[in-house]
């Protein structure tokens, strides 16, 4: 037998292609009818394979649906604006519409809830007209690369009593459970993953800076650089 001939020729070494964020968002509705704040979060299912069993708030990715459901009011204009030019290209206003009509839409397939006048409609996928009015932007935050499930995440938050919603009026879902309040300026017994945590710690410093929250404010972007944590205000 011939042994084989060395051509020369270098075999490259092809890199693992990087999984591209998928757009997601997620709120925290906010409960300040008490002397302290508390904001509603639930376990992931066990199945789930992107941070099962941990604590989150209510969310998920957005839908190409999402683009063409219906609102009564629109958003702040300070939040539609910091939608669309958080990043490295501005956003057209459906695709920033698209993101926080994404939020109201896990909200009430999670949790229950609609923030929105009821309107049944058989076009519609639930029975209301979602209200973007008094949605804050909190927060953005894009998943590492490596992980098995990566989302360019937008946070949003909102009040239950601006938005008229019965804090006590909640329900389980496959996709949430063991729904609760949790007091903001406790540190939480439940698991949550680590983005939760650090959203959470920005939550108290704006509602300690102004407890209304205002919408004109500047947004926080977490990304990873190099394997390093990092964080910038948009």
């Amino acid at each position: 037998m011939m042994p084989e001939r060395d051509t020369g020729d270098k075999v490259k070494r092809q890199r693992p292609a990087t999984m591209r964020p998928r757009d997601a968002a997620s709120i925290m509705l906010l409960d300040r009818v008490g002397s302290r704040v508390r904001v509603l979060m639930g376990r992931r299912h066990s199945a789930h394979a992107f941070m099962p069993d941990l604590y989150v708030f209510p969310g998920g990715r957005r839908d190409t649906g999402d683009h063409r459901l219906g609102f009564s009011s629109d958003l702040h204009p300070s939040v539609l604006q910091a939608l669309k030019t958080a990043g490295t290209r501005e956003l057209t206003d459906a695709r920033a519409r698209a993101l926080a009509l994404a939020a109201l839409r896990e909200l009430y397939e999670e949790a229950g809830i609609a923030i929105g006048a009821p309107q049944p409609s058989a076009a519609s996928p639930f029975p209301f007209l979602p209200d973007l009015a008094n949605l804050r932007y909190m927060a953005r935050a894009i998943t590492p690369p490596g992980n098995t499930r990566r989302f360019d995440t937008r946070f949003f938050a909102v009040f239950a009593d601006e938005a008229e919603i019965d804090p006590t009026q909640f329900l389980d879902s496959r996709e949430l459970q063991d729904l609760q309040w949790i007091d903001v300026n406790d540190t939480p017994s439940l698991r949550i993953p680590d983005i939760t945590a650090v959203i959470l710690a920005d939550l108290r410093s704006g509602l300690d800076a102004d407890p209304s929250l205002p919408c004109e404010r500047p947004v926080p972007l977490y990304t990873t650089r190099r394997g390093r944590f990092v964080r910038t205000l948009l």
